[in-house]
């Protein structure tokens, strides 16, 4: 490792979202110089869809089925700031792959003599998706001298199964002053359409307000009087805040393939208790071995039990308001994305931590 000051770049590969933004906040909140790419503002290679599709075509003659991926960007745009940076220690959020050959981002990190690492926040999303999620992990994930995971469960996976070198790193949120506000909304739920969580919505309906992408494509499986609670748009930042801040209950329902593999710690139960909500999250064993059910926040393990704890803490404003303030304080103590970077610079080669 080199000897030169330490710094970090950041490859953001789900710029969509702010969380690798919020990263690289904290990362200069501790002292760390660091820099961020964020892939999706970056300009794709010139007749990127024919291309890919030709190179799709090629390969499926030849392996049908296998994943074929073209990365979308131009290597020499990454390495030009890889070279003009000089990072010490690249940290890759989300992914590489779609963006750039997960090989050549190896050699580059090495030619700089740079310490490679991720934060693997969307491999869950894949596992439904088996030639991708193959890919990703054959591929990709050996590239890595060190990954973070905020899935305790593929942690698991990748350092037991795979023999990669992973550490559990769940999610933080950024720090929020806590300020009074009008709760306009009874349940709010924020989120992309999924059928387990239109089946579980459906039972809590009546009280309802529902944000999030994709959920008009699948109207044809929500009723009409759900429909009527759907504002079908993504939502980030401050907005996505405000409205948090509004309801008396945030909600939140794991994906099904999280569900499934008993992972779900996601990244919206630390923006609701960042933002110091009540929520009422479903049950894994994951959330209660970070925070206190009842406590910190309450959880669900069935549709009736959902109904069940709306109808009771609705009509319960004081031990509600007496969760939310306990889980905003343990929120503060240990959740933040400053505790986090902690954590990522403890399992790092820099100096002095």
């Amino acid at each position: 490792m080199s000897s030169r000051p330490t710094k970090f770049l950041i490859i953001d590969g789900i710029g969509g979202v702010p969380l690798g933004r919020e990263i690289g906040e904290a990362f200069a909140e501790c002292g760390i110089p660091t820099a961020r790419l964020d892939a999706l503002k970056l300009p794709v290679r010139r007749f990127y869809k024919v291309r890919s599709a030709w190179h799709k075509f090629r390969n499926k003659l030849g392996e049908k089925d296998a994943f074929h991926n073209l990365p979308r960007l131009r290597f020499d745009l990454l390495e030009k700031r890889v070279v003009q940076e000089q990072p010490t220690h690249i940290l890759v959020v989300g992914f590489v792959y779609k963006h750039f050959d997960p090989a050549e981002v190896k050699r580059l990190a090495e030619s700089v003599g740079a310490q490679l690492m991720i934060y693997d926040t969307d491999s869950c999303n894949l596992y439904s998706k088996r030639r991708e999620f193959i890919y990703f992990i054959e591929h990709e994930l050996p590239i890595y001298d060190l990954i973070f995971s905020f899935s305790k469960v593929t942690t698991r996976f990748f350092r037991d199964t795979l023999r990669l070198n992973a550490v559990h790193l769940p999610f933080g949120a950024k720090q929020l002053p806590k300020e009074p506000v009008a709760l306009r909304q009874d349940v709010v739920f924020i989120g992309s359409a999924d059928l387990r969580r239109v089946f579980l919505l459906e039972h809590v309906r009546e009280w309802l307000s529902v944000r999030g992408a994709r959920w008009a494509r699948n109207f044809p499986l929500i009723s009409v009087d759900l429909r009527k609670r759907i504002d079908d748009r993504p939502i980030w930042d401050d907005e996505l805040i405000s409205l948090l801040q509004s309801a008396k209950i945030v909600l939140n329902i794991t994906r099904s393939d999280f569900y499934g593999a008993e992972t779900g710690v996601n990244l919206r139960i630390f923006e609701a208790l960042a933002a110091g909500c009540f929520l009422l999250t479903d049950y894994c064993e994951e959330v209660t071995e970070i925070f206190t059910p009842g406590v910190h926040l309450d959880v669900f393990r069935s549709a009736s039990e959902l109904r069940q704890k709306v109808e009771y803490y609705l009509a319960h404003p004081h031990e509600r308001e007496r969760i939310a303030e306990n889980g905003y304080n343990e929120f503060l103590a240990a959740h933040g994305w400053s505790a986090r970077v902690k954590q990522i610079l403890a399992h790092t080669s820099v100096p002095g931590v």
